[in-house]
């Protein structure tokens, strides 16, 4: 027989990758057992934009994490992201039952911050509790036990456009996956980059992908606000395919190999060896001038993250600076860059908090799959949570089971 676990998977449909990181849930945590990883196409700006190559791409990675886990995958926590996600803040409130808050009163008065006119094309994807007010006093983190008459529930809700969430739900769907929950892509990696300290004393987390670049901003433990930018890599990959005169493919392996964000750290006799399309002789080229075409980029995405921040009256609270991540935060010199740009304290951001292969995921690139992992679990219903066993005979057992269920 198979060892048998409690099994949790992690989907991150990106634009550039999609990515599938399969965990088991132990006593001490969660250990990565299977990480399956496939080149997306069907995706623009984190946007579902052809199903058929987003099955492809999905069931391509699914494969490749259930060959390594050895674990049929049934169901996943799936990321969401795109410039159609927007946010809000809103207030709930309530009269407090028998005079004393019970978990009744807390979720009665987070539905009624529900209650925001939102158009009839989008749906909400969280409504995150940012603090509570019982009658007069503020900044309650857990109000349940206190005495008051009035409950008012601070909390910041997200929505989506219903048209993409149902997009990228239906190419899930197409793969045989069931849907455990669909999690804003950014809230997921906090939960892998981000430390307890840094949500309290406040600290902005920019994951800057191949199409998008999502900002969270945490500060006295809560989320207070997120955006999406429809900038992200793919721009950079762009500009020095055109700037050096070289094809896409090339211009991306360029970026990932000689790439530097901040050019005061290239050597200035350094020179890399630059294909060129047309059948003609590759070329040498000064590194100096690549880093001249991806800093301005970098310098823009960050400004334009920067004035996200500003806007949202957040800029004031990031006491414990700013995290980067995602695929471009591979970048060399993002840090110095960021914090030229911020003056502030910049850091990469890597998953932690995770055993087993965690040596595998220890990248920024695999921040939002092993978040999705971390955020699943801790709002995860342990009664309906499969347990696998990672055998023949195991599996054949649980698909009895589940035939079983359907039909009676």
């Amino acid at each position: 027989m198979g060892k048998k676990g409690n099994v949790i998977v992690g989907l991150d449909i990106g634009t550039t990758k999609t990515c599938v990181i399969v965990g088991e849930l132990t006593d001490g945590g969660i250990d990565i057992i299977g990480i399956g990883s496939c080149p997306s196409e069907g995706l623009r700006k984190g946007v579902v934009v052809n199903i058929d190559s987003t099955v492809e791409s999905i069931r391509k990675a699914v494969e490749e994490a259930e060959k390594m886990s050895g674990c049929e995958i049934s169901t996943v926590f799936a990321g969401v992201a795109g410039s159609h996600i927007k946010s809000q803040n809103s207030l709930g409130i309530v009269a407090v039952k028998g005079r004393e808050v019970g978990e009744e009163d807390v979720d009665r008065a987070v539905e009624a911050s529900r209650a925001i006119a939102i158009p009839v094309d989008r749906e909400i994807l969280h409504t995150l509790p940012q603090s509570f007010i019982v009658d007069d006093q503020d900044g309650i983190r857990d109000p349940v036990g206190m005495s008051g008459v009035r409950l008012e529930a601070k909390v910041h809700i997200v929505t989506g456009a219903t048209t993409s969430i149902q997009n990228i739900a239906k190419s899930i769907s197409r793969v045989g996956l069931e849907i455990h929950g669909l999690v804003l892509e950014q809230l997921a990696s906090a939960e892998a980059v981000l430390s307890p300290d840094e949500k309290d004393l406040g600290v902005a987390l920019i994951d800057i992908g191949g199409g998008t670049t999502d900002i969270v901003v945490y500060a006295e433990g809560s989320v207070k606000h997120t955006a999406i930018l429809p900038v992200g890599g793919n721009y950079v990959t762009s500009d020095i395919a055109t700037g050096l005169r070289t094809p896409v493919t090339e211009a991306e392996k360029i970026k990932i190999h000689y790439g530097c964000a901040y050019t005061p750290l290239i050597p200035k006799d350094e020179a890399i060896e630059v294909p060129s399309v047309g059948g003609r002789e590759p070329r040498e080229v000064s590194r100096q001038i690549l880093g001249r075409i991806i800093q301005p980029r970098m310098e823009e995405i960050l400004n334009m993250a920067m004035k996200e921040i500003t806007k949202s009256g957040c800029d004031e609270m990031l006491t414990a600076g700013v995290v980067l991540t995602g695929g471009t935060a591979l970048l060399h010199g993002m840090p110095e860059l960021g914090e030229q740009i911020f003056n502030l304290p910049v850091r990469r951001g890597l998953p932690t908090g995770v055993g087993g292969l965690k040596d595998v995921v220890a990248s920024p690139m695999y921040a939002t799959g092993v978040g999705l992992l971390l955020y699943g679990s801790q709002n995860l219903d342990r009664e309906i949570l499969v347990r696998i066993d990672r055998s023949i005979f195991g599996n054949w057992i649980g698909s009895l089971k589940r035939w079983f269920l359907e039909f009676f």
